[in-house]
């Protein structure tokens, strides 16, 4: 079935795939959660309060949104956690084969498996950074790899895994955890250069996942396995902002929202916070391509005045 709507109501130019530069694709899917449910319909919730959303963003002096924002049809695929993974997989890679900047809203955290692992096979040298509450890094759990708490384990062992926030993890995960690269919620509050250190650890390319129960509970209660400690927006927006700066992100998912009707802060979070993280994209590149520009024309002028020297001699 064609997807009817577009994201946030644009309008239907700014939505097509040919005339999109970003590709939002919703991943239902809540398989393997063991507490608060719920994260299948997370997607919807993030879609209906996006369309509430004021579209200009006052921080950037942008409309991030005439630069196409393409929602495709959800990956709907839930026979077991390994299909899903696998169909996140081979229609994210889709996407960033056709020059896409994509992204993802699920779902729960272990769609980000195969999201991962598409980004890892289109670009070298990857970072995935973390923002969550769990470390996320058992290799099984309840019989399966591509379970929640499993998120993680592949990027750990395949990529250079940056986490941030982290404040809850088994035991068992200290064994395989990269201290040097781990920024727990508890250290973060006396280390007023955690942002700078975690950047420094990054390479280049920069995957983020954003589990949304790295926020503080107070502004980010409906998730399903809220943790208290968490960040708050204005320092998450800080860090976002400067991580887009400084590194190339090449895609980014969000996952974990689990709406609560009577309460629809939550929702529109999501959608601010997806909303920002795409302004900072897109600004970060007009600004890279302004001092392309820039450059390009003091080549001109170079070349220009020498060549006027030269008629002139």
């Amino acid at each position: 079935m064609t997807t009817q709507k577009t994201y946030a109501g644009i309008p239907k130019e700014n939505a097509s795939l040919d005339q999109s530069k970003i590709v939002l694709i919703p991943v239902p899917y809540d398989g393997t959660s063991t507490w608060g449910k719920g994260a299948d319909k997370g997607p919807e919730a993030f879609l209906n309060a996006s369309e509430n959303m004021e579209l200009y963003d006052i921080e950037t002096d942008t409309e991030v949104y005439k630069n196409g924002i393409h929602l495709t049809d959800p990956i709907t695929e839930n026979s077991s956690p390994e299909a899903v993974v696998e169909a996140v997989h081979t229609i994210t890679k889709r996407y960033i084969k056709s020059n896409k900047f994509v992204t993802l809203f699920g779902g729960e955290h272990s769609i980000s498996i195969g999201s991962i692992r598409a980004f890892n096979e289109c670009f070298s040298n990857l970072t995935v950074l973390q923002l969550d509450a769990h470390a996320d890094l058992r290799r099984t759990y309840e019989g399966s790899t591509c379970n929640h708490a499993c998120a993680l384990h592949e990027a750990n062992e395949t990529t250079n895994l940056v986490q941030v926030g982290i404040r809850s993890m088994d035991n068992s995960e200290k064994n395989v955890m990269n201290d040097e690269n781990v920024f727990f919620a508890h250290d973060m509050v006396n280390n007023q250069y955690w942002m700078d250190n975690a950047i420094e650890a990054m390479t280049e390319n920069v995957f983020i996942t954003f589990d949304l129960d790295a926020l503080d509970p107070s502004i980010m209660p409906s998730t399903g396995t809220p943790e208290p400690g968490g960040l708050f927006w204005y320092e998450t927006l800080d860090f976002l902002k400067k991580v887009f700066e400084e590194k190339n992100v090449v895609g980014f998912d969000i996952v974990e929202l689990c709406p609560n009707k009577n309460n629809k802060s939550s929702d529109f979070l999501a959608a601010k916070l997806y909303y920002k993280m795409l302004s900072y994209k897109f600004k970060s590149e007009s600004i890279e391509d302004n001092n392309e520009n820039l450059y390009d024309k003091e080549i001109a002028k170079t070349i220009n005045r020498l060549k006027y020297n030269q008629d002139e001699d």
